[in-house]
């Protein structure tokens, strides 16, 4: 009988954490160690009585002492904050830790749990954003594993094995293009919350989805793939294509193009890093080639999506500036969300924070959390 995986999952409510859930549930071979989440406590403790974890966390002690209350029965350690997050992180008893929590809140639990010789499945971009400097080097040094859960950067990863030792040429990283592909910014003044939350193609978390309809989310991981794949930025090539078959691609130095191809599911990923390098049965709708009518590709259009000209332009800039984007984006999508600002706004506002923050040449985390903060206050200041 094969070992069976342990894993703990930091973001165990969010679209990530839950597809993960399912993955465990369906393949029966996954214990789940921990979680961690938020806010969402009903939902947790959902989750708490189907995979019975040895510890959660949630973020404030107000949700704590609730589910502690809904979770008497079950005699299941709560712990809140930063503390609790590390502590899923670290705890012993897992292999794996799934990082699907968002923001910056990822990065000091995916350093502890780095240190501790856990395998990351990293679904959180904003670690290698704005971390990078610190956790390649950290990885390689506990000779730890980093798998990526997006959908393009695994694409990207299962097109590179069996080719370790061949030199890339380019990575194509591919974008569906989001719900305004082929707008103009004449077109995009007008932009509502709903309109931008529905996505062709995927489906996502609320931020991530707006991300992806600015390019952000591609900027994000243009940068992501630098990091996870040790590559030059001019060698990464965003393509976009509108119908999300081909996930991305690697191109080497003899011309030939490797793709992974795929119906838009996110379970693939997760469960590619959970098992990696096995691969498992999974259900679901399958690739039907004879189906499809057309595989188109088009050049970004970055005069109008300017999210991904402003992430070329950070990564090159380098230091803090990754983290002054990043977490510009955070606090303007929230205000869009909010309906505080309008759609065009939000890169307003990070190019206007990229010019504001101090420069940190080679942020340590506390300088990487000082730059968030910078940007967050000088963002209440101004929106």
């Amino acid at each position: 009988m094969k070992d069976r995986k342990k894993i703990a999952i930091l973001g165990s409510t969010g679209s990530i954490g839950t597809q993960t859930l399912a993955v465990a549930e369906e393949q029966g071979d996954i214990d789940v160690i921990a979680l961690a989440c938020g806010g969402n406590i009903k939902l947790l403790e959902e989750q708490m009585r189907a995979f019975s974890p040895k510890l959660v966390s949630v973020w404030n002690e107000e949700d704590a002492k609730e589910l502690r209350l809904r979770t008497a029965d079950l005699n299941i350690p709560i712990r809140t904050g930063m503390d609790g997050l590390i502590e899923v992180a670290t705890l012993e008893e897992s292999e794996i830790l799934v990082t699907a929590i968002v923001g910056m809140l990822g990065i000091r639990p995916t350093i502890a749990a780095i240190e501790a010789g856990k395998t990351i499945a990293l679904a959180n971009k904003e670690t290698l954003v704005t971390a990078g400097h610190i956790i390649i080097p950290l990885a390689r040094e506990h000779q730890v594993s980093i798998l990526p859960v997006d959908s393009e950067h695994s694409a990207i990863f299962q097109s590179l094995q069996g080719n370790e030792g061949n030199r890339i040429h380019k990575i194509l990283l591919t974008a569906s293009g989001g719900p305004f592909r082929g707008k103009k910014r004449d077109e995009l003044k007008q932009i509502q919350v709903e309109d931008a939350l529905k996505h062709p193609n995927w489906s996502m978390g609320r931020k991530i989805t707006i991300d992806s309809s600015t390019l952000v989310n591609k900027g994000l991981e243009v940068m992501e793939a630098k990091w996870l794949f040790g590559v030059e930025l001019d060698q990464i090539e965003v393509v976009v294509h509108p119908q999300s078959v081909v996930h991305s691609a690697v191109e080497y130095e003899d011309g030939a193009v490797i793709a992974q191809l795929g119906t838009p599911d996110m379970r693939l990923p997760i469960q590619y890093a959970l098992y990696y390098p096995s691969r498992r049965p999974l259900s679901g709708k399958r690739l039907d080639l004879f189906a499809l009518q057309d595989l188109t590709f088009e050049r970004p259009d970055t005069e109008t999506f300017r999210g991904l000209a402003l992430a070329y332009e950070a990564m090159k800039r380098g230091g803090s500036v990754p983290t002054a984007y990043n977490a510009a984006n955070e606090k303007a999508v929230a205000l869009f969300l909010n309906r505080k600002i309008k759609y065009l706004e939000i890169t307003d506002i990070i190019q206007a924070t990229m010019e504001y923050c101090n420069f940190y040449e080679h942020p340590n985390v506390e300088e990487i959390l000082a730059t968030e903060q910078e940007a967050y206050e000088f963002i209440g200041s101004r929106w």
